[in-house]
């Protein structure tokens, strides 16, 4: 593989994201091209979110516990997990069009038996597979980030990463207000016939990108052990993320049992709540544009310390619905900010190996989500709402501490 960063660049430089002033401007064709990028992101990330606000409803349906129900969510990250270690770095051998459009059709068949789906376990498999699949995402965060022009890396991947993030907050609005129109089966047959249109319109729009790498799929997964074992930026990025997105998932995973035994909502009511986290997607093109003019280092303490500090409002202002809602932008804001920050960062690291990259920064990710979410039943369960905030603020704060430890070898020049 050959050398990630040019001579004479470190990758703490590289980190800072400073680049020259270039022209500005944008081709039609590549805005078009952005805008599918990051609906098709949005689209099949939402999958993973679906049931998140539906625990109780899928509970009653195939009459499992509470802690049962919660296992639907840890399955499908777990499988989204396993797709990002195993099928995202072939990103960077097979031809990136054709990937992603079969890949969503198998997304699209998993959304459609689960719609059917007669008993608990061929819904947990299910969503195991729509987790695995779903992973076609995050092959085309990177390649936005190949088809950009380098001064305007941060701000087009942050408008992909801004579709992305819709659809994680909106996935659970839409999902919250399907349930209570037509049932839970809905949103699963919804989503499938979305999946398939969105195949259609990759395969169609999306340009041809084949990759450099042209050895076989083994050697490719031990590049990623090499990237992984050889850039400490990039594992410091994926231990703060996971660590971001663990304290996100536990919140959004535990809200509805909160809203609903507390403060005695609806699903729409929960579906009307969970729209304000949607706010929080405008931090993506702001961090994007922060890292541009090389503040990266300084807004990414600041989004662990905005996460923090919602953290500690959920869990003091339990019992106020709005106060609830003002944690949850504020905690969205931050893990999205911190985001876009960490992936512009590792982009920057080995740009002939993107898909690699991103494999192991976004295993990690939602490897820390799928622990969290493990978690958060076992904890509601004990100490309730505020047993959750407490984990979520210590996950937040051990971000902040990984991000304030890399100021001793960035002042050493290392």
């Amino acid at each position: 593989m050959s050398s990630p960063t040019p001579p004479g660049t470190t990758t703490e430089a590289l980190a800072a994201g400073r680049q020259p002033a270039e022209p500005a401007g944008l081709p039609r064709s590549l805005r078009w091209t952005i805008l599918v990028l990051a609906f098709a992101c949005g689209a099949s990330v939402a999958n993973l979110y679906y049931a998140q606000p539906l625990l109780g409803e899928l509970g009653r349906a195939f009459s499992v516990s509470q802690g049962a129900a919660t296992v639907i969510v840890t399955v499908t990250q777990v499988g989204y997990a396993i797709g990002l270690a195993f099928f995202l770095p072939l990103g960077d051998l097979l031809e990136n069009r054709r990937l992603a459009w079969r890949t969503l059709l198998v997304t699209a068949v998993a959304l459609a038996v689960a719609a059917a789906a007669p008993d608990f376990w061929v819904f947990l498999a299910m969503s195991a597979l729509v987790g695995v699949s779903s992973v076609v995402a995050q092959v085309l965060v990177p390649l936005a980030a190949h088809l950009s022009p380098p001064h305007m890396r941060g701000r087009l991947v942050g408008q992909v990463m801004s579709g992305l993030l819709l659809g994680i907050m909106l996935a659970r609005s839409v999902s919250s207000f399907a349930a209570a129109a037509w049932g839970w089966r809905s949103i699963y047959a919804i989503s499938a016939g979305v999946m398939l249109f969105t195949a259609l319109v990759l395969a169609r729009m999306l340009p041809r990108r084949q990759p450099e790498h042209s050895a076989g799929y083994g050697s490719l997964l031990a590049s990623v052990v090499v990237l992984a074992r050889t850039q400490p930026v990039l594992i410091r990025r994926a231990l703060s993320q996971a660590s971001m997105f663990a304290a996100f998932t536990a919140y959004w995973t535990a809200i509805s049992y909160e809203l609903a035994d507390r403060h005695h909502m609806s699903q729409n009511g929960i579906a009307v709540f969970a729209l304000v986290g949607a706010a929080g997607a405008i931090a993506a093109p702001v961090a994007g544009r922060l890292g541009d003019a090389g503040h990266g280092p300084v807004a990414r303490a600041g989004a662990t310390a905005l996460g923090a500090g919602a953290m500690v409002l959920a869990g003091l202002g339990a019992g106020s619905v709005v106060l609830l809602a003002v944690a949850a932008v504020l905690l969205d804001f931050a893990v999205q900010g911190h985001q876009v920050l960490s992936q512009r960062d590792i982009y920057a690291l080995a740009p002939t190996a993107r898909a690699r990259v991103n494999s192991v920064y976004m295993t990690s990710v939602f490897l820390g989500g799928a622990v969290s979410s493990a978690a958060t039943g076992a904890v509601h369960t004990a100490w309730g709402w505020t047993g959750v905030t407490v984990m979520a603020l210590l996950f937040t704060l051990v971000a902040l501490a990984i991000r304030l430890t890399e100021r001793a070898p960035h002042r050493s020049g290392h």
